[in-house]
């Protein structure tokens, strides 16, 4: 059993995107539906494909710091200020299974890179798109949709 949509979109991903200041309903949604979809909201949180709610694999990770991070340091600090003090500099791909905040300020990353504009949050096969784009180029729309319906559905409302 994982955590609860509303709980992990109240307490992590919303104030999350709020720090980073990325907040809409769309994002809050898409972060949700896929924390749903790749790990059923953190029923189990490491497996091959990836560490975390979000299963990033250290590759992206890394690359994600070396090519975006990098080059933007302010919200690179933003990022960093999310991560453990000390944990970060020994153990840097385990704070995206220990450290939600984290783990959401990544995911989030790795999607602003690469999606052009984001569906309306009710927008369960245009956030499914985009899911599959970026996290999942082999998954099927249905799966994101699935999980949606059995890990999210009808417990989110996205803050506006």
């Amino acid at each position: 059993m994982g955590i609860a949509a509303k709980e992990l979109s109240q307490y992590v991903i919303r104030p999350t995107l709020v720090y980073l200041d990325r907040h809409c309903a769309s994002a809050e949604a898409l972060l949700l539906g896929v924390a749903a979809s790749q790990s059923s909201l953190g029923a189990a949180l490491h497996d091959r494909r990836g560490h975390g709610l979000y299963r990033i694999d250290e590759s992206r990770h890394n690359l994600l710091w070396d090519n975006f991070l990098a080059r933007d340091p302010d919200m690179a600090s933003r990022v960093r200020g999310l991560a453990s003090q000390h944990a970060f500099l020994g153990g840097p791909h385990l704070e995206l299974t220990v450290n939600l905040r984290y783990a959401t300020a990544i995911a989030w990353l790795l999607i602003e890179r690469q999606a052009t504009a984001l569906p309306a949050a009710d927008d369960i096969m245009g956030l499914a798109r985009i899911w599959r784009q970026i996290f999942s180029p082999h998954g099927r729309l249905r799966d994101f949709r699935i999980a949606w319906e059995n890990c999210v559905n009808p417990a989110f409302s996205p803050a506006i």
